[in-house]
């Protein structure tokens, strides 16, 4: 059954940033959704274990940069190493949004948001953020969409 969900759902790829006092960390993320228009609400789904989660907890906020086609090598730069062990900014331009989110120049869109909520969720457990800054900055690429054989 998990094979006919990976498969036959279809999401973004995104990269979710955070900034702690300590630390700048960024995550490969496909479980992102809107869930509401007024307040503006994302919602993001990530395991406990993953060293993201808990500098999201900390901070408060996370930024969603939408990545397109060109660079989805970035989807896997942030995907398949820790930032416990690797700084994964290393030599990828980045500014910051106005509450101090990491923004991914490549990107091409991103969304910085306050934790409003957090609910567990199975084995992971979903952030609630109302978007507090937003900007498209490419209106030319199509956002790049999450095909399970890419990855695994």
């Amino acid at each position: 059954m998990q094979d006919i969900v990976s498969k036959g759902i279809s999401h973004g790829v995104y990269i979710v940033t955070v900034r702690t006092k300590e630390r700048i960390n960024g995550m490969t993320a496909a479980w992102v959704s809107q869930v509401s228009f007024q307040p503006l609400l994302l919602m993001l789904s990530i395991a406990p274990a993953r060293f993201t989660h808990n500098l999201i907890k900390e901070s408060g906020y996370f930024a969603v940069n939408t990545l397109d086609k060109d660079i989805q090598n970035l989807a896997a730069a942030f995907g398949f190493k820790s930032g416990r062990k690797v700084d994964k900014f290393q030599n990828v331009p980045y500014f910051d949004a106005p509450n101090g989110s990491p923004i991914i120049e490549s990107a091409l869109a991103f969304l910085e948001c306050k934790v409003v909520n957090m609910f567990t969720a199975g084995d992971h457990t979903l952030f609630v953020g109302e978007v507090v800054a937003a900007k498209l900055l490419k209106e030319d690429k199509v956002p790049l969409i999450f095909h399970w054989d890419d990855y695994f």
